[in-house]
């Protein structure tokens, strides 16, 4: 799937321009896909679309099935006729710029509520049988999750481990009980599910019609307050208080004495492989129906993984403990077919890691921004790649390619200008062109790039809580001129789409 030249754009849908505060799935986010077919890019890449906890982390969610009620457009909700629009201008005025998520959710949240009641007492016979097949469909998942949340927030939003026992431990009476007693609660949250995978499938549907693949993204470990941890605890480190024993993290490095601690919950994998690792299958065949191609966060972790002592306060007195390794991809291979997977290999990787990529032929990841440092050679210069990967010019992770440019060092300034051969005044373009111009197979540009925005546009900012994930895109960013300017690169370099000869 990844083996022709091809070009997208990286957009996560909280980005999307729109009237609400946040971006949707809405006319926003058909705009875009219009943009993309006409600027002739073939991949629309996301960031993880979870109901985000902690941060409002796409990174950290609350389930790794379910779907980000953020997202559910509120003039859709209109037009099936579950909100009015006097109830949608009632709404506070949403300032254009970076989204302030409390404010978004406490203003949509009585909106989605109404929607909700009115689905319930108003629904046609067919819109109740198509949600009746959704809750069939999807109650391997679907039940845990909405008790969850209706659990968590009849408890103040605390986190599952600090439930009252009985709930923490999922007693069965006391689980009966809280299903019996939070039943609208539950209720609304499966409906929330329904409605944004019912949204979420018509944009991809419109994607696949505009022949635009989606680019999802998996974390490869999960919060520790999710509805996965608390439904499946034999599946993860925890002791018999249900609390971790180990947690995932990464080992002091170039950037970081004292390494980074992330505080997720470890798999067992001894545990997993019994039944086959029927968690992940799950998980993956998730994936496979919201994206055509997936990319998997911290993919060095199924090779070996950084396992820190549950209670450390830095990653420093962890250890490297053997993944599953081939033979969980052998597995997932023979259960779910041919693997579209993007494996996320940035850092420092072993060959153990290098040789697990490779022996799946799955595309690594190479970061423009990563290749000029004068201090030392590295494998992200382009004259380094092979075509099987994807080349970007930042990632959601890194500062924008201005940004970065300003903030480098004279060294680095210079080693960049004198491998494009000029000096530019527009540093972002000419990071497009490298990628789109190199032989990597595939080359992705985060929208922040192609506008060629400062480090205020920036996504997010590792190691730091507050003010990431804010970014928002105007309603002009998407001028017709961008796109025909992107149109003409991805032609020149071949990305374009064939069309295919008609037979004489």
């Amino acid at each position: 799937m990844m083996n022709q030249r091809a070009s997208g754009i990286l957009l996560h849908p909280t980005s999307l321009p729109g009237k609400y505060g946040i971006g949707s799935l809405g006319k926003a986010a058909f705009n875009f896909i219009d943009f993309l077919a006409k600027a002739k890019q073939q991949f629309w890449q996301i960031l993880p679309l979870g109901p985000t906890g902690y941060g409002d982390s796409p990174y950290q969610c609350y389930s790794a099935h379910a779907g980000n009620p953020d997202l559910i457009d509120l003039d859709l909700l209109v037009s099936n006729h579950l909100l009015t629009p006097e109830e949608l201008a009632a709404l506070p005025h949403f300032q254009d710029g970076p989204i302030d998520y409390d404010l978004v959710q406490k203003a949509r949240l009585p909106l989605l509520y109404k929607a909700f009641n009115t689905f319930t007492s108003h629904a046609s016979d067919l819109d109740k049988l198509a949600y009746r097949n959704f809750l069939k469909s999807h109650a391997a998942w679907l039940n845990d999750y909405a008790l969850f949340r209706a659990i968590k927030e009849d408890s103040g939003n605390k986190p599952w481990y600090t439930w009252e026992k009985e709930l923490k431990t999922r007693d069965p009476g006391a689980l009966k009980h809280a299903e019996s007693r939070l039943a609208e609660q539950t209720d609304f949250h499966k409906f929330l599910q329904f409605i944004f995978l019912k949204q979420w499938m018509s944009v991809k549907e419109y994607a696949k019609k505009h022949k635009v693949r989606i680019i999802g993204d998996i974390p490869l470990y999960i919060s520790m307050d999710c509805s996965d941890a608390w439904a499946d605890p034999q599946e993860f480190e925890f002791d018999q208080d249900l609390m971790p024993i180990r947690v995932g993290g990464v080992p002091p490095d170039y950037f970081s004495e004292t390494g980074q601690l992330w505080g997720n919950p470890l798999f067992r994998w001894d545990v997993m492989k019994t039944n086959n690792y029927r968690w992940w299958m799950d998980r993956i065949r998730t994936s496979l129906m919201l994206y055509d191609v997936i990319r998997i966060d911290h993919f060095r972790g199924f090779a070996a993984y950084w396992a820190v002592p549950y209670g450390e306060k830095t990653a420093i007195n962890g250890a490297w403990i053997p993944g599953p390794g081939k033979e969980f991809f052998v597995a997932l291979k023979n259960e779910l077919g041919d693997l579209p997977i993007i494996a996320e290999d940035l850092g420092v990787m072993t060959p153990d890691v290098e040789d697990l990529r490779d022996s799946f032929g799955l595309p690594g990841m190479k970061i423009l921004e990563f290749a000029f440092d004068s201090s030392e050679a590295n494998d992200y210069i382009p004259y380094n790649y092979t075509r099987n990967c994807i080349v970007y010019t930042g990632t959601h992770d890194n500062d924008t390619v201005v940004g970065w440019f300003r903030q480098a060092s004279e060294a680095d300034r210079r080693q960049v200008l004198d491998y494009i051969g000029k000096e530019v005044n527009d540093i972002h373009w000419s990071f497009v062109r490298l990628a789109w111009s190199s032989v990597a197979n595939t080359a992705i540009v985060p929208m922040q790039d192609l506008l060629g925005l400062d480090s205020d546009a920036r996504m997010n900012l590792p190691g730091t809580t507050g003010g990431n994930w804010k970014w928002r895109a105007k309603e002009t960013d998407f001028p017709a001129e961008l796109a025909n300017a992107l149109s003409a690169l991805t032609s020149l370099y071949g990305r374009a789409r064939k069309s295919k000869i008609k037979p004489k």
